[in-house]
């Protein structure tokens, strides 16, 4: 049995962290909503509040029962989770001229295990408009900074289950010292034994497929990315060859990308088909230019291709998925699914129309955490730090009309800058990079010739999971050499540009 600790969001910015934080230390949490029923069974060691844009004394607050949970395990309240916690129990919080953003630096006035090994003095990261004017009684302080009398508090009482809060948030990178306080909590409070690792997740998740699919097949689309190939990896090793792969090459991967991973595949012994259909997606992608129309020809030809090789396998009964926890979390999220900026092209769509029962091994994994599991199970470094790539590929690269021969040119060029990138020790430095060819045209010289050719955009950026992201600050001098190097043997492009834009307000793609 696996240990967990629940935390319930609120709906703050930064619940995902906390998990993060708990995870790093080796111990396994997940994230449900707050008005979700919570089952009180005995692998449950303890509760984390977490933060949120709401004021506890907003009409429409979030609301717990603070206390009912307290009875039954060790609670741990973060800035919103705090203040509810002392409103709930008879404190006074309010809007006041005490509020806190940025770092603060918080002064133990006790002893206590929630602070054990913090320094005094340690800096934390505050964001909260509201502040505790008044604990409630039988509650202590612990700490406090120089705006806040209350930075961590606790409830006294001997019987009873902990009950700790901090006004600041100890899961976010600023709070220097946040992870040892949320560690003390796991451990020293909860007293959870730090046994989530990524080989216990995989014996755990290899006996768990063995036992859900049983003799059955699963067939599972593959894209030579991260999340599908360690969910392929899992799956594979509990089953063997019962997992059919489908790879399929629709017109607008990488260079030479169809190739590599089927051999990376075939490395890993992994049962994987290779489908050409470059052509059929260049047909049906003939004349289109709207971005959204080139993201939805793109899927539901896949869902086509797919469903067409899948025919082709007698038994199919599951269909293997590579969703991870964000996914998940998204999904039952607080105020419900994020408005939608773009259609994605994944394999969104085959559960509902295949009507299979789904196996989805990294859905208690965030992207980390799936890196190790493959580290662990042995899968090519070259394929695991692979940079996120999207899944209607170079189609949304190339702004404007897809055509073969603007697929062959961009591949040219994108591969010349991620090969750059790499052989300057650059590609580990940055989250995402690429090349975009766009649909202008402009004068060039060339020896004694005039050209009139395209215009390659070259995109890096750093981020740590997407959501926002800045424009990586490159070497000029590697950036000119790139830019040479296309120029100089790419024929059909003249003029290279590199995009210093942020996300907000621009995307990490350009379409």
């Amino acid at each position: 049995m696996t240990e967990k600790i629940l935390i319930l969001d609120f709906g703050s910015q930064y619940t995902q962290l906390i998990a993060r934080a708990v995870r790093e230390a080796s111990v396994y949490c997940e994230i449900v909503p707050y008005h979700h029923k919570i089952e009180f069974d005995p692998s449950l060691k303890g509760i984390i509040l977490s933060g949120s844009p709401f004021s506890v004394n907003d009409a429409n607050a979030p609301l717990v029962d603070v206390d009912s949970l307290h009875q039954k395990l060790p609670v741990l309240g973060v800035c919103y989770g705090a203040q509810l916690t002392a409103k709930q129990y008879g404190g006074k919080v309010a809007n006041s001229n005490k509020r806190e953003y940025g770092r603060a630096l918080m002064h133990k006035q006790k002893e206590d295990v929630l602070l054990k090994d913090v320094t005094e003095m340690s800096q934390v990261w505050m964001s909260h408009a509201d502040t505790i004017l008044d604990l409630p009684k039988g509650f202590e302080v612990l700490a406090n900074t120089d705006a806040i009398p209350y930075a961590a508090f606790k409830k006294n009482g001997t019987g009873e289950q902990p009950l700790y809060c901090v006004q600041f948030h100890p899961e976010v990178y600023h709070s220097i010292e946040g992870k040892k306080i949320l560690k003390n909590f796991l451990v020293n409070i909860c007293g959870v034994k730090q046994d989530w690792t990524s080989a216990h997740f995989i014996t755990d998740t290899v006996a768990a497929l063995k036992k859900q699919i049983g003799d059955r097949k699963v067939i599972m689309a593959l894209s030579g990315g991260v999340d599908s190939t360690v969910a392929a990896t899992l799956i594979h090793k509990a089953i063997g060859d019962r997992l059919y792969g489908i790879f399929v090459d629709n017109g607008v991967l990488r260079k030479g990308e169809f190739q590599q991973v089927l051999d990376t595949y075939a490395t890993i012994g992994l049962n994987v088909k290779g489908i050409d259909a470059k052509n059929l997606f260049y047909k049906e992608l003939a004349g289109k230019t709207d971005p959204e129309a080139k993201r939805k020809v793109i899927g539901k030809l896949f869902i086509d291709v797919f469903q067409e090789e899948a025919k082709q396998v007698e038994g199919i009964g599951l269909l293997g998925q590579g969703t991870i926890y964000p996914d998940v979390i998204e999904s039952v999220s607080v105020h419900g699914p994020s408005v939608t900026i773009k259609s994605h092209h994944n394999v969104g769509g085959l559960p509902d129309i295949m009507h299979l029962e789904l196996v989805e091994p990294l859905r208690a994994l965030f992207k980390d955490e799936v890196r190790r599991v493959g580290a662990e199970l042995g899968i090519p470094a070259d394929l695991l730090n692979r940079h996120p790539f999207p899944g209607p590929g170079l189609a949304i690269r190339i702004l404007g009309e897809i055509t073969p021969d603007k697929v062959a040119l961009l591949q040219e060029a994108d591969a010349r800058y991620v090969n750059g990138l790499k052989e300057h020790n650059l590609y580990d430095q940055v989250w995402q990079a690429g090349a975009i060819l766009l649909p202008v045209k402009s004068v060039g010289v060339m020896g004694d010739e005039r050209t009139y050719e395209f215009t390659v955009a070259l995109r890096a950026v750093t981020s740590v999971d997407g959501m926002t992201a800045d424009w990586a600050h490159l070497p000029y001098d590697f950036l000119a050499h790139i830019s040479n190097e296309i120029i100089n043997n790419v024929k059909g492009i003249n003029r290279v540009v590199y995009d210093i834009s942020s996300k907000p307000p621009a995307t990490i793609e350009w379409e």
